[in-house]
């Protein structure tokens, strides 16, 4: 082993020496630290205690014998931690001292009582928001989340501050981000989000801020902002220009704050009025415009929304986890798409049912709206749900509705398997349902006829990797070989 390096001359503790201490020397002091008793530490490390000096750096004694460091930090700990106590109460309560001499002020966070109770009324309705903001309106947030119930009224905030951020949310770069038709865009991003991520059978609603607010550097412009707020059937929009100067920038923030909230619980129809100091020309111009079934269901046509619920079902007075999904083009509807959504919703108890017809379909013209309507007046009549949506293919319906439950026929399954429909790739149909996999989607399968013989699930090939994906629906639940196209053929007859 080689020897040891000596010590700079400072923290040599053996007067100038610069070989390692013999074990003759060492003991007395072993026997010292035996018995409790600290060794004295060497003059120069006192007096650089004294002078409140920075202990030495232990990185560069590492070669020094053990006893010598051990001995020179159990003294040096004590020293040290008792000053920084003492140095730690006095600041303490020399800064408490000062503070309490002085008159408080508000922080701008704090929560005035009429904003607590409108937030309450908020997260109490059935209603669930996405939020997009950008350029202010951050305290609104604050308020929301602070207040218990936050969780079943927020679904999702996005800060979208970059010009970038804001051109991968709305599929554009806007050509002006602080104006009405930016802030309608962004309502409506929030709007379709808002229905894929809501739990069934409540009110939707995307709610959108962006603004142009006092900053570090003076503004050529105006101080202004924007709110509007999307819902199946219409959309509002206020438009507040401040007076310039008259406020600072958390001033603006708090104001602007108000209205986000304000446009809220107008959306989710709980009562709320602003008391803030807003001066005279500094009043909102508000804007609506409203949908009418035509309008909506041509907005899921072109693509523009991502469906529309019809909810026709009795409510239920139930949280439910995810919906049950059954797709079909159901011309017409019969008893037995009734009676598989019943056997299945019984295999699925937290789960809420609903029927689903795709606008769009893959091989054949959009429907039309006059068809669309025709088709959901079936449901009207039955007391179902029916979502219309513009996905005919299910990794897509997988995306727009995650971690539902789909049922599907066994010939429908033996199609999904296939890799003739996804080009002949066997890899690509396996990445594709393994994504589907991962947002939570499930299959329900019910036994058909397939070229002429009855079949269940048991009877196909499933990928070892996607067998958990699929569950079958028994045949003594659910059997029957009519289909709409053999209905259709026995009405024309």
């Amino acid at each position: 082993m080689p020897a040891a390096r000596p010590l700079p001359a400072a923290h040599q503790p053996w007067r100038g020496r610069a070989s390692a201490p013999s074990a003759r020397e060492t003991e007395p002091l072993l026997r010292r630290r035996r018995v409790g008793q600290r060794p004295p530490l060497p003059p120069s490390t006192s007096a650089a205690l004294q002078q409140d000096a920075p202990p030495p750096d232990f990185k560069k004694m590492h070669r020094c014998p053990l006893l010598e460091v051990t001995a020179w930090y159990g003294q040096a700990r004590a020293v040290w931690g008792k000053k920084n106590e003492m140095r730690s109460q006095f600041v303490f309560w020399r800064e408490k001292s000062i503070a309490d001499s002085q008159p408080r002020e508000s922080t701008g966070i704090a929560m005035e009582s009429w904003v607590r109770a409108v937030v309450e009324a908020i997260h109490s309705s059935r209603a669930q928001a996405v939020l997009y903001l950008a350029g202010g309106a951050s305290q609104a947030l604050g308020w929301l989340l602070s207040v218990p119930g936050a969780s079943s009224t927020v679904l999702e905030v996005v800060v979208p501050y970059s010009r970038a951020s804001m051109a991968q949310l709305l599929g554009k770069m806007p050509s002006q981000f602080t104006s009405k038709q930016t802030a309608e865009d962004m309502a409506l991003a929030a709007y379709n989000r808002a229905l894929k991520l809501s739990g069934p059978g409540l009110q939707v609603m995307g709610v959108s801020f962006t603004g142009s607010l006092a900053s570090s550097r003076p503004k050529c412009g105006d101080h202004r902002f924007y709110v509007s707020s999307r819902t199946n059937n219409c959309i509002r929009t206020s438009h507040v220009t401040l007076s310039k100067g008259l406020r600072s920038r958390e001033e603006e923030d708090k104001l602007s704050s108000y209205f986000l909230l304000k446009a809220i619980a107008d959306t989710c129809k709980a009562s709320a009025t602003i008391q803030s100091d807003i001066q005279e020309p500094e009043i909102p111009e508000e804007s609506m415009e409203q949908f009418d079934e035509d309008q909506e269901l041509q907005q899921v046509i072109n693509g523009q929304v991502c469906m529309k619920v019809y909810h026709f079902a009795d409510l239920v007075d139930k949280n439910f986890n995810r919906k049950i999904i059954l797709p079909g083009s159901f011309n017409p509807l019969h008893d037995g798409h009734l009676r598989l959504l019943e056997v299945a919703s019984s295999m699925c108890d937290d789960a809420l049912p609903f029927f689903e017809i795709s606008a769009i379909n893959a091989d054949k013209p959009p429907l039309s709206i006059v068809e669309i309507k025709r088709r959901v007046e079936q449901f009207r009549k039955a007391g179902k749900n029916v979502i219309i949506s513009n996905q005919p293919y299910f990794y897509k319906k997988a995306e727009l509705f995650p971690g539902s439950a789909f049922i599907i026929g066994a010939d429908t399954a033996a199609r999904l398997v296939n890799p003739k429909y996804y080009g002949g790739d066997y890899n690509r149909m396996l990445e594709i349902l393994l994504g589907c996999k991962s947002t939570g989607t499930t299959f329900l399968v019910g036994g058909r006829k397939i070229e002429g013989v009855f079949k269940v699930l048991e009877d196909l090939d499933i990928p070892v990797e996607l067998r958990d994906m699929f569950i079958s629906i028994p045949e003594e639940m659910f059997r029957l070989d009519i289909s709409s196209t053999e209905l259709r053929e026995r009405q024309k007859l």
